[in-house]
């Protein structure tokens, strides 16, 4: 008897054990699955740079310093925390001004506007007037509506007079620059391109081939200057007289635009289209000064507290692949020739 109830209570204990460890199991994958559509969700994640800014140094300090120097260091640490909290008690808590950083990564289409009017809407919301942004600006240029529309959404910050600061790490050219010119203060390292105040558009015709081969074009528009260019018809000097008309007038907007945005620049000088590094940038006033992100962020973290953005989007596995692909695409000349078809770049090629 005393034996069966031996068994039974093993059998009971290993049944409870079991179901204890599927339910452990379940929930672990509950849990990732809530956890995996809450990140696939469209998100803004935030990061606080003076804390990564710390870790760097604190790693460097545990090698470099002795057991009882960093004792010192931490005794010191805490003193100055009591001190903080001790004058929050007797009034209002100290609130450093704010350093938002912003990446804006530019390919032709200026794709990433899409991120940055999101990041850009968070920071109105709640940045005061003591508060910047850091725009850390990368891009050759690209397409005339797409780098135009990304302009106009730094001219929000500015517009509600949130101190706008752009950083050149690589280049701004072209619609980079038409971007950057939007700031208060531009910044950029001392190898940075920098210009390239113009415009481009280039296609190709294969008229003479379809007619060698005999085959013939056609195509209809409504209104006379519907299409100037084409691909595939004859073009006549009456259209491409047109096209340069355009590309000027275009010109023409893109420098009014710098120049009401930095109204010291010479603009006739530098909207040739040409593009400078930067230490030429600085002296032609094109830029304000010559520093990296690195070192203006390393400088703010004394005094600020820096918070870096980063709106995700969630996209579906087949968008993906197809940007993928565009991205292929246009870096084959051919295709690219094909795909700015008619359209006005700014760009620096």
């Amino acid at each position: 008897m005393l034996e069966y109830l031996f068994d039974y209570g093993l059998f009971l204990a290993k049944a409870v054990t079991l179901v204890v460890a599927i339910g452990l199991v379940l929930g672990l994958i509950a849990n990732s699955i809530r956890h995996a559509r809450s990140m696939s969700a469209d998100h803004l994640e935030v990061k606080n740079l003076n804390d990564e800014f710390k870790a760097l140094s604190e790693s460097i300090e545990q090698r470099l310093l002795t057991e009882a120097e960093i004792k010192a260091r931490h005794k010191q640490e805490k003193k100055e925390q009591k001190q903080k909290e001790k004058a929050a008690k007797k009034g209002a808590p100290e609130k450093r001004p704010r350093t938002y950083v912003i990446d804006f990564d530019g390919d032709l289409r200026a794709s990433a506007v899409e991120h940055l009017r999101q990041e850009i809407s968070a920071v109105l919301q709640v940045a005061s007037k003591t508060d910047e942004v850091l725009l850390r600006l990368e891009s050759p240029g690209g397409m005339v509506h797409s780098y135009g529309l990304a302009a106009s959404q730094l001219r929000r910050l500015r517009d509600a007079e949130i101190n706008l600061t752009v950083a050149i790490d690589k280049v701004a050219a072209s619609g980079g620059y038409l971007m950057a010119c939007v700031a208060d203060r531009i910044v950029a390292a001392p190898f940075a391109v920098i210009g390239s105040i113009g415009v481009v558009a280039q296609i190709p015709n294969f008229n003479r081939l379809l007619k060698s081969h005999n085959i013939d074009f056609e195509m209809h528009t409504a209104g006379e200057h519907k299409r100037t260019l084409t691909l595939f018809g004859e073009n006549s000097d009456a259209a491409r007289e047109k096209f340069r008309e355009e590309l000027e007038e275009t010109h023409q907007l893109f420098k009014q635009y710098v120049k009401d945005n930095r109204p010291s620049l010479d603009i006739d000088s530098v909207a040739t289209g040409e593009h400078w590094y930067g230490s030429r940038a600085l002296s032609l006033g094109l830029i304000d000064a010559i520093q990296t992100s690195d070192d203006y962020l390393l400088d703010a973290s004394k005094d600020r507290d820096l918070y870096a953005l980063n709106y995700k989007i969630r996209q579906p596995i087949t968008e993906k692949l197809a940007q993928r692909m565009e991205s292929v695409r246009d870096s084959l000349p051919m295709a690219r020739l094909w795909s700015e078809t008619n359209r006005q770049t700014w760009e620096k090629t």
